[in-house]
């Protein structure tokens, strides 16, 4: 089910009364419903693989109670073992056999040795990377004695399976969201005004900008030998925007509908292109994975300790397997590997932690300096987008080669042109507003603040006008993160 689909807008109202005006007596009948609600979120797509979720969840439900009745450290680590190997193994099975078994042909033709194999037809369970990663933590914790398994299956399937956030995240920690589910939630008409504010603001990310990027972005990257080196930048530019605005336009959409039932979820963007360096950028983009890699695997690996070498074999260690987490090429691989090596200079002048607060806060305008900063960022991320667009690594490369050309320098023509020229002019607002509201966990956040309830009912109008009347409903795009 697709949160801008028409079977979500009937979809949350009347899990939103059931929830607050029939279930609301009994904290345990509200974690069923939903329990309930998320399964028909998810089975909405295809049905099979409730099997799968339920599955993973009752093997890592059971694991964490195994886990702190065993004090035999071999034991443990045992059972932690188990619960890895089920969930990665699920995870590479759907994601990656086909992947492996086409590359271990062809390493084989490479030395002049036939090897006859077949792809299997495998589907990708949506959000299978997300919910795994969620459980994989949980049972982590509760190893290392950082978390306390739960005996509450209901409210561990609820934390699974939590419909806002199950198919592209925010990567949820136990820590965070299951002792939610175990305390009242009274209804707060201010956290829920915040959470539609959210909402808006997430679907005018998603239908508006990255839903009209993506007719631009798809035309110029699937035709691209057919363009001038202007266009392909402006290609590139507009697959940077879409997603961007496709994803944590979900984010925001997920967070904002948490709010509506009482939870918090964790922030997962933090205006990501006004970073003044890759680490900042890192610490910006995708929120929830990144720190789900620094905690474990980065940190176990030795992180920052130790020699340079070490250091420097962490890092990219951390961001290859980054780019293996989005899926089975080896375009995305390289995505990580590029970002790998933004980051090694920063590592080895110790500037990779210089940029720790809001670019200008409180300011009106950056500076010089920090305005190179941001737009040099920013044509690095652009770049390295090229190679998690582009088909293969084949591709990548001609485009690329395509962009540095005399026709570098002409005026970008392509189909359509004048109507992305408003799609441009939309991306300018969008990022002036996200500009003015950067100090803020999402751009229209202390609207309240600002405006008077006139003025701010009015803006609200103006931006639910612009996306009927200019967001793109030709076609139903699905989020970019689901097939990851």
């Amino acid at each position: 089910m697709l949160f801008n689909s028409i079977d979500f807008v009937v979809f949350l109202p009347i899990v939103f009364i059931l929830y607050w005006f029939v279930f609301n007596k009994n904290l345990n009948v509200q974690n069923y419903l939903i329990v309930v609600a998320s399964y028909v979120f998810y089975g909405w797509w295809d049905w099979r693989f409730l099997a799968l979720i339920l599955f993973s969840t009752i093997v890592d439900y059971s694991i964490g109670i195994a886990l702190s009745k065993q004090k035999t450290p071999e034991k443990r680590r045992l059972l932690l073992w188990v619960s890895i190997l089920v969930n990665l193994g699920f995870l590479g099975f759907f994601k990656y056999f086909n992947f492996f078994i086409d590359n271990f042909v062809a390493a084989f033709s490479f030395m002049g040795i036939q090897v006859s194999s077949s792809s299997l037809d495998i589907i990708l369970p949506v959000g299978i990377s997300f919910y795994t990663f969620q459980t994989l933590s949980y049972t982590i914790d509760i190893y290392r004695n950082k978390l306390e398994p739960t005996r509450d299956f209901v409210s561990f399937c609820a934390f699974v399976s939590f419909f806002p956030q199950l198919v592209a995240g925010p990567i949820e920690r136990a820590t965070n969201l299951l002792p939610q589910f175990y305390k009242k939630r009274t209804f707060d008409y201010q956290n829920a005004v915040n959470g539609m504010r959210q909402i808006l603001w997430g679907l005018m990310k998603k239908i508006l900008i990255a839903d009209n990027c993506a007719i631009y972005a798809n035309l110029i990257f699937n035709n691209s030998a057919d363009y001038s080196g202007s266009t392909l930048v402006l290609g590139a530019v507009f697959f940077t925007f879409q997603i961007y605005c496709d994803f944590s336009g979900y984010s925001d959409i997920a967070i904002g509908t948490s709010k509506l039932f009482g939870f918090n979820l964790k922030r997962n963007f933090a205006f990501p292109y006004f970073s003044r360096d890759i680490a900042e950028f890192w610490r910006r983009w995708h929120i929830s994975l990144s720190t789900w890699f620094r905690d474990y695997v980065y940190i176990p690996l030795g992180g920052s300790r130790g020699s340079m070498a070490n250091k420097i074999r962490n890092v990219f260690i951390i961001f290859i397997v980054s780019g293996f987490w989005h899926g089975a090429n080896w375009t995305f691989m390289v995505w990580g590997a590029l970002n790998a090596f933004y980051f090694i200079p920063l590592l080895l002048s110790s500037r990779n932690r210089n940029h720790l607060e809001v670019v200008a806060r409180g300011r009106y305008f950056a500076g010089f300096n920090n305005s190179i900063h941001m737009l040099l960022t920013f044509m690095m991320v652009v770049f390295a987008w090229i190679f998690f667009r582009a088909e293969n690594i084949n591709h990548a490369l001609s485009y690329i080669f395509g962009i540095f050309s005399p026709s570098l320098l002409t005026v970008p023509v392509f189909a359509g042109m004048k109507k992305a020229v408003l799609t441009l002019i939309f991306i300018t607002i969008f990022m002036a507003v996200e500009w003015l509201g950067r100090d803020m966990q999402f751009a229209l956040a202390d609207l309240q603040n600002h405006l008077n309830k006139p003025i701010r009912w009015s803006a609200y109008l103006f931006i639910v006008l612009t996306i009927y009347f200019f967001g793109n409903f030709s076609e139903s795009i699905e989020f970019i993160y689901f097939q990851f």
